[in-house]
């Protein structure tokens, strides 16, 4: 990467001087000597420059990189060569000034070379070789007392530069071979550090017992004889931690799990056994009946609720908690974490910041998620999955401008499927690649069908932009089918970002460069709407549903003339989702968006009827 630095200047620099000598000796010197030649030495100059300038798409191997560095040494040599042969024909020409033009040329370009060939002393010794060679025995041949002097006086500075890289690369290689070996034991040291923290059964942040202590302490109950009491297990996950560590970094959200860790641990009686099984999540064992851990599982949801001074701030995080009573809920532990993990997905989904107990309503929910686990596993998703579009139009003259394209799963084993369900269960199979290429190779068989003017919508969930490989295969099929990417659109919603904030921004990054839009769905619903406006390559904002029943009083009104205002200053487009009456399209049009989406204006449908509707499809304008 050192080499790579400084290779354009160093192309820039021959360039550049090629030129001005050129153009000192327009007057004297003939075309073909003066045009003709520099021009194709600087041409190749610049194309070296460019190739050095265009940035690398993967890791190059240790191969690849050798036949990089041969490749330079051989145009190195091959370009003094040239350089300093046009240089001494130029020198036949022209007056003192140019005579001495043609000597300042050689000594600093060749300096400004040679240091710019640090990293490559082999290519270094062959330009000096070369350049100064020649160019000395050139001053030598003269027979001019002052020209030999000026040649020889060249290149006593050349050794010296040499001698300096030369150092000075023995240098860069001695501290390059000593931060190698400093990372080989850095490694070392920290595979013997992760060694001893699985082995041990303390955890090294809170010094909680360990996900190892945790399960072992569960076996164990698990053993006892079969007239054993009743014990519960739980499973705590705090809300909103990742905010705190993207705001205050991962140092403070260190400090915030001890000083949780410290809470929990000063209010657990003898009865209870808490451990931190990874990241922000906790485990507890309550021995007792189910009641009991209710209580002490709420209390503790409730405890890690409060407020955390750390430092010169104060944070506060949610807590929900799923527990699992044996022996109702399961008699292993597989069973038991199984469900008290269900228990809290379902707390975390509709019941946030509270202690749920597994159940039979959920434990039917779970079998209900296994029958639709069974039967994606067996669909044919090419015949069973189908595409619903909805228009998007003009707010003021009703033209469609766009259509959204939104998944249908009719199994015939479950009969219709909504559709966030079978996303669900498609993540937790495994199959969310497989699911959205299918409907994306359904997307684009629909779009010769469609108007050229319209734009087609598809949404990518927080899977597809977690996993480089469906971007990769989306940008694929975009360009094997040869449609035009800049009619499509790419929605994301906020809560697909959390995860994994910069790999999204780099997903959708390669989305956009394809010629694609990107829209941000159900915008003003997340945590974190205007620093996703500043940080994401976003071209289109669609309002929340939520914000068009706000339309009817004056409060709401002014809150989204400010969204529209936001989205105007940077530049972004609006789509109004949901408007469902025609008081909200003309309210919504007032407040100056230029596009909406609703039933009010017309429900998702196959594509044959949108095209068969009353709508002056093609008379509709690109959005």
């Amino acid at each position: 990467m050192n080499l790579r630095r400084q290779l354009p200047p160093m192309y820039f620099l021959l360039a550049t001087s090629a030129a001005l000598l050129a153009f000192t000796h327009f007057a004297y010197a003939p075309a073909w000597l003066c045009v003709y030649i520099p021009v194709v030495l600087i041409t190749l100059a610049l194309i070296r420059l460019v190739a050095w300038l265009r940035p690398l798409r993967e890791e190059i191997s240790a191969e690849h990189a050798s036949r990089m560095l041969r490749r330079t040494e051989f145009f190195a040599s091959l370009m003094s060569v040239g350089f300093v042969t046009w240089a001494l024909m130029l020198d036949g020409y022209g007056g003192a000034y140019e005579h001495g033009h043609i000597g300042v040329f050689v000594a600093v370009t060749v300096m400004g070379c040679i240091f710019c060939l640090t990293y490559l002393p082999r290519a270094a010794y062959a330009v000096f070789i070369i350049v100064l060679g020649t160019f000395l025995i050139y001053c030598m041949a003269s027979g001019q007392p002052a020209i030999m002097a000026m040649g020889a006086n060249i290149a006593l500075v050349g050794l010296v530069v040499l001698k300096v890289l030369r150092d000075s690369y023995a240098s860069f290689v001695g501290l390059e071979e000593s931060r190698g070996a400093l990372e080989a034991e850095r490694a070392q040291a920290q595979r013997l550090s992760e060694d001893n923290a699985r082995l041990a059964h303390s955890d090294p942040l809170t010094h909680l017992p360990n996900r190892r202590y945790f399960f072992s302490r569960l076996d164990s109950m698990l053993a006892r004889d079969r007239d054993r009491a009743p014990f519960s297990i739980g499973v705590l996950d705090l809300d909103r931690f990742k905010p705190i560590n993207d705001t205050h970094g991962h140092a403070q959200g260190d400090r915030l799990l001890q000083a949780i860790g410290d809470r929990l641990r000063g209010a657990c009686g003898p009865e209870v056994t808490i451990a931190r099984l990874g990241g922000d999540e906790f485990g507890l064992i309550v021995e007792g009946p189910l009641d009991l851990a209710e209580s002490i599982g709420q209390s503790l949801c409730e405890l890690v609720q409060l407020p955390v001074q750390i430092g010169d701030v104060t944070v506060s995080v949610g807590c929900s908690g799923g527990l699992a009573a044996w022996p109702d809920a399961g008699t292993t532990a597989h069973a038991l974490f199984d469900r008290a993990d269900f228990a809290l997905y379902h707390a975390k989904k509709a019941r946030r910041g509270t202690m749920v107990r597994f159940s039979a309503e959920l434990e039917q929910m779970i079998r209900s998620e296994q029958a639709l686990e069974s039967a994606l596993q067996v669909a044919d998703l090419s015949k069973e999955l189908t595409l619903a579009y909805q228009p998007i139009v003009a707010t003021r003259s009703m033209a469609p401008a766009g259509v959204e394209a939104l998944a249908r799963w009719v199994s015939p084993l479950m009969g219709p499927v909504p559709a966030e369900m079978l996303f669900a269960t498609a993540e937790r199979l495994g199959m969310a690649r497989a699911v959205t290429l299918s409907l994306f190779d359904r997307v684009l068989a629909d779009f010769d069908r469609l108007p050229s003017t319209m734009r087609v919508s598809f949404n990518l969930a927080a899977p597809d932009i977690a996993d480089p490989d469906t971007v990769t295969a989306l940008l694929d099929r975009i360009e094997r089918t040869g449609v035009r990417a800049r009619r499509l659109v790419f929605e994301i919603t906020e809560s697909s970002l959390i995860a994994d904030f910069d790999s999204a921004r780099e997903a959708l990054g390669r989305l956009r460069a394809s010629g694609a839009q990107i829209a941000l769905d159900d915008f003003g619903t997340g945590y974190s709407s205007l620093s996703s406006l500043h940080m994401l390559p976003i071209d289109i904002v669609k309002i929340d549903r939520s914000f068009a029943v706000r339309l009817d009083d004056s409060v709401g009104r002014r809150l989204v003339g400010a969204i529209r205002n936001l989205a105007r200053s940077l530049s972004l487009e609006c789509v109004f989702e949901g408007i469902e009456t025609e008081m909200q399209l003309m309210e919504a049009t007032l407040a100056g968006f230029h596009y909406a989406q609703g039933y009010y204006i017309a429900r998702p449908a196959p594509l044959d009827e949108i095209l068969e509707a009353q709508l002056p499809l093609n008379e509709a304008s690109a959005a």
